[in-house]
């Protein structure tokens, strides 16, 4: 007796044109997770780039109000002419000379010659400051031989204004060209190659101690 067959089964798989097409899709799937992940790095390092440079510009704008806001105004031992400041500060356009006090926790304290200004750096301008410390001899600064901070590199764009306060309204300009009074205020305009920072204002307040040679002249305008 011969047993009987039952209906043979066909066993199925995947042809190769529904694999190519799994393929593709998985492709489709893989491309897009690659590119959503690269957006979000670059999104990150744009983040952290902007962040960086918040940060940079919050210390530098402390730095700049600690070492602009104490200024000295001993008068310069040497004679000067009539049309000519006595005292030893220079407000230009883009550069600021003045006597003042470096604080002790960006290094060595105490009275210094300082120099602000732009110079020029292997990767363009920079804003440097400049500053070695006080002599009080009547000889002018070697600015050659004094150590430099780079403050902001890649400078495209840097002005100075002053405020004076004996006109109503004050006003604002350079150079500062009075010569019995220093200006009551500075402002910083700077812009890089990356944008614009935001205006930096500083009083200039006189230092303790420099009173007894401002003799009649006024400081910002008051006396």
């Amino acid at each position: 007796m011969s047993a009987r067959l039952g209906p043979m089964r066909r066993e199925y798989g995947f042809t190769l044109v529904e694999l190519l097409v799994v393929i593709s899709l998985l492709s489709l799937v893989m491309l897009a997770m690659g590119s959503a992940l690269r957006t979000t790095a670059q999104t990150e390092e744009r983040v952290d780039a902007r962040l960086q440079r918040v940060d940079e510009l919050r210390v530098t704008d402390s730095f700049l109000r600690s070492i602009l806001g104490r200024v000295s105004m001993r008068k310069k031992l040497t004679p000067v002419s009539m049309d000519e400041s006595p005292y030893f500060f220079l407000g230009g356009p883009q550069e600021m000379v003045w006597v003042g006090v470096m604080p002790a926790r960006y290094g060595a304290g105490g009275r210094h010659y300082f120099r602000l200004g732009l110079e020029d750096r292997v990767n363009g301008k920079a804003l440097v400051l400049r500053f070695l410390p006080f002599m009080d001899t009547g000889a002018a600064p070697d600015w050659g031989a004094a150590d430099s901070y780079v403050l902001v590199p890649f400078v495209t764009s840097f002005v100075l204004r002053y405020e004076d306060p004996s006109q109503e309204p004050p006003q604002w300009g350079a150079p500062w060209t009075p010569i019995d009074r220093l200006p009551q205020r500075v402002a910083i305009n700077l812009q890089t190659t990356l944008d614009a920072w935001p205006e930096i204002v500083v009083p200039l307040r006189v230092l303790p101690g420099s009173d007894a040679s401002i003799g009649g002249a006024t400081f910002g305008g008051s006396r």
